[in-house]
């Protein structure tokens, strides 16, 4: 195998380079790091120097993936699209504005700040919660037609006009509806005609899609190179043991492309269409989607961001880290979840946790820790429990290596991801390719498979090497190949520390 400069920044001495391959395992002026030279490759002590054949793991375990394997599934599927439907909430709620002088309210938005692209579920005779910035008053829906489908007339319980309470002041204001029931006069004859403005709630969903994209990488070895074999003793990331040549460095890039396949799943984005698109045109062609949606993006576009817990002091993360819940109660309200986070906001919140343990002026209660000294010293927590949620927490390589999200966040310090909170479990969906309810894990990993062609990880050899001829190539390639793509369900569940 060649032996490469570990170039600046890496810990020891370098010397002069001698990549000759050996046909035998030996200690020869070419086959080994001579760092005695002078300008030239001096070998008149080439036996006095103590040789360490074995490679050095100087970085411990280098490789990132394991993360989606812990959190989420894999399933194949056929399509260039995944497509899946996710439950709306079930109660109605709105903002908009309401004008206090004659109480027309006008229905801009569902709670969640989507755009009302279908008629609202505000009906004739609905009891409803009526907030603005001035006060909360309840009203009664008196006229559910007002020229367009998106506007109401309501006339509060208490009063004249909502304008008549003291607290709301004349003229149009934002304001949070809520339906919390009706109320009918006797004898009504069910919810009244069409006319009146009478219809049936339809449960509200959205569908989301996503696409794989096709990852690729290969690694090349000439003849030559084949048949003079350089000796180290490695152990890489694949299981490799013992004595190897080139299979080293093809097993590098094995591991080094599973890595990209998580890598990407996490850090991907789609593509904009936009004119002159130099990427659309390499990629898939002029007017053809590209990217996809990863983890981090889905979370930013569907889910909670928050920039909490960021070891300022124990008191201040806890305050940070309980509207974190709160948050959290506005959405699913999953008890479990996992905290992938990197190291700075790993010791936050164990330093947030262990000052929630001490009281008065010189004692220390461990009743927490079942009144266990060396259980409450031990400051590292992997879970804890905060109001009704629990909390797994792991430190995430990706976020803390140098070689990965590390030196990005080192460089984007504002802007850098800390970490994220994903909840346990499994959600109900709609799957439309299937045509059934399913129950899947909140992360799962979709690749292109059918009975032909599975391409979840291919792997090929080409070339005339290796007793495998398949061209008039004079080198082996090994081949990698794999297209795939991320589902992010309940993306409102997750939260991303940035």
């Amino acid at each position: 195998m060649a032996i490469t400069n570990p170039g600046p920044g890496h810990s020891g001495t370098t010397g002069s380079l001698n990549s000759v391959a050996a046909p035998v395992r030996a200690t020869l002026s070419s086959n080994y790091i001579d760092f005695t030279s002078g300008a030239g490759n001096d070998w008149a002590q080439q036996y006095l120097p103590d040789l360490i054949e074995a490679e050095a793991e100087v970085f411990g375990p280098r490789t990132i993936s394991g993360f989606l394997s812990q959190v989420g599934a894999e399933e194949s599927m056929t399509s260039d699209q995944v497509i899946w439907t996710e439950q709306g909430r079930l109660h109605l709620s709105y903002t908009g504005t309401i004008n206090t002088d004659t109480g027309e309210l006008a229905i801009l938005k569902d709670i969640d700040g989507n755009d009302l692209t279908t008629t609202h579920g505000i009906r004739l005779n609905d009891q409803v919660i009526v907030a603005t910035s001035e006060g909360v008053i309840k009203c009664l829906v008196t006229d559910a037609l007002v020229g367009t489908a998106d506007k109401v007339t309501v006339k509060p319980y208490e009063k004249e006009n909502i304008n008549d309470a003291a607290a709301f002041s004349t003229g149009t204001v934002a304001c949070t509806v809520l339906v919390y029931g009706s109320e009918f006069g006797k004898g009504t004859a069910g919810q009244g005609s069409a006319a009146e403005g009478a219809k049936a709630v339809e449960p509200q969903h959205k569908s989301f899609s996503n696409k794989p994209i096709i990852m690729k990488d290969y690694y090349e070895i000439n003849g030559s190179d084949v048949s003079q074999i350089g000796w180290v003793e490695i152990a890489g990331e694949d299981g490799q043991n013992g004595y190897l040549w080139y299979l080293k460095a093809e097993g590098d890039t094995r591991s080094r492309f599973t890595d990209y396949l998580e890598m990407t799943m996490m850090e991907a984005v789609k593509g904009v269409d936009v004119a002159n698109n130099v990427n659309e045109a390499l990629l898939n062609g002029a007017g053809e989607s590209y990217g996809t949606e990863g983890l981090f993006a889905a979370i930013e576009t569907r889910g909670n961001v928050t920039t909490g817990v960021t070891g300022v002091n124990a008191a201040t993360d806890l305050a940070e880290f309980d509207a974190i819940l709160a948050e959290f109660d506005k959405q699913g309200a999953i008890e479990e979840n996992m905290l992938f986070v990197n190291r700075a906001t790993s010791l936050a919140i164990d330093d947030m946790l262990a000052s929630m343990n001490s009281y008065g002026a010189g004692g220390t209660s461990y009743g927490v820790f079942n009144n266990d000294e060396d259980m409450a010293l031990n400051l590292g927590f992997s879970g804890f429990r905060r109001g009704s949620y629990d909390f797994y927490k792991s430190d995430m390589r990706y976020l803390n290596d140098k070689a990965t999200r590390g030196s990005i966040n080192d460089r984007a310090a504002g802007f850098g991801i800390r970490g994220v909170v994903i909840p346990a479990g499994v959600s109900t969906v709609y799957d439309q390719t299937l045509g059934r309810n399913l129950k899947r894990p909140f992360l799962h990993v979709r690749y292109r498979a059918s009975q032909m062609d599975d391409r979840k990880m291919k792997t090929w050899i080409t070339g005339s090497v290796g007793g495998n001829i398949t061209s008039d190539l004079d080198a082996m390639q090994v081949n990698y190949l794999s297209e795939r793509c991320l589902v992010v369900q309940g993306a409102n569940n997750f939260m991303l520390m940035k």
